[in-house]
């Protein structure tokens, strides 16, 4: 399968993507891992190629008018002080747009702050580059379907960050201890199938408790539930 590119890359064909597959772009600054992430996505039988893209400019510019179902996303877009946008302000321009695409960051960044900044801009996931490729590839299938991967690293900061903080007491207070239950659950990344079985339930019954959830939270998202719960 051959990847098509974005305006900045390389057109190899005009072939537009078929309606096969799970749908990607990806949105690297770096010319040789973007070609490299294009071959890893292309050479599964899963996944396709919709577009990649150099920066963050031409990824707002184009993903509104071809949207795939998954972005793999880097932070590092671009210098401080050069004026243009980073990864965080791609995330949060193409959320704006597409409130129900789904992020995946892939990047070298592994301190709590800038996991928190990509998760608060719209992030579903977020993986270091030292991934391994079957690992990645893996997150991409479990961020389309409603999960939350992490890199172990990124979820033990996640963890710490949440030990250090003292979250006021207010709407979580109002949760139930089947409620936190699930919240925790899925704030390690759970998807719903596994909290269910974790916790003895059907996925329908952990459905109806995250609806209660995000009513208590005031939230609509998975993540910014995930986020209130770990107080950020």
């Amino acid at each position: 399968m051959t990847p098509r590119t974005s305006p900045g890359d390389r057109r190899p064909s005009g072939r537009e993507p078929s309606s096969q597959g799970l749908r990607v772009s990806i949105v690297e600054d770096d010319r040789i891992l973007r070609e490299s992430l294009a071959a890893l996505v292309g050479g599964t039988t899963d996944m396709e190629i919709v577009d990649t893209y150099p920066d963050a400019e031409s990824a707002i510019a184009t993903i509104p008018r071809r949207p795939p179902d998954v972005v793999v996303m880097d932070l590092n877009l671009a210098p401080p002080g050069s004026g243009r946008k980073s990864g965080v302000d791609c995330v949060a321009a193409i959320k704006a747009a597409l409130p129900g695409l789904q992020v995946l960051v892939l990047t070298v960044y592994d301190d709590a702050d800038r996991v928190f900044e990509a998760l608060r801009a719209g992030a579903s996931g977020y993986l270091l580059k030292r991934a391994h490729s079957e690992e990645i590839l893996e997150a991409i299938r479990e961020v389309h379907v409603g999960g939350a991967p992490m890199s172990m690293q990124i979820a033990r900061r996640v963890v710490e960050s949440f030990r250090t903080d003292r979250r006021p007491a207010g709407e979580l207070d109002m949760l139930t201890t089947r409620e936190r239950e699930i919240l925790a659950l899925l704030a390690e990344g759970g998807l719903y199938k596994d909290i269910a079985k974790s916790l003895g339930l059907s996925t329908s019954t952990v459905r109806v408790h995250l609806h209660s959830v995000y009513t208590k939270l005031h939230v609509q998202t998975r993540t910014q539930a995930v986020l209130k719960y770990l107080g950020r």
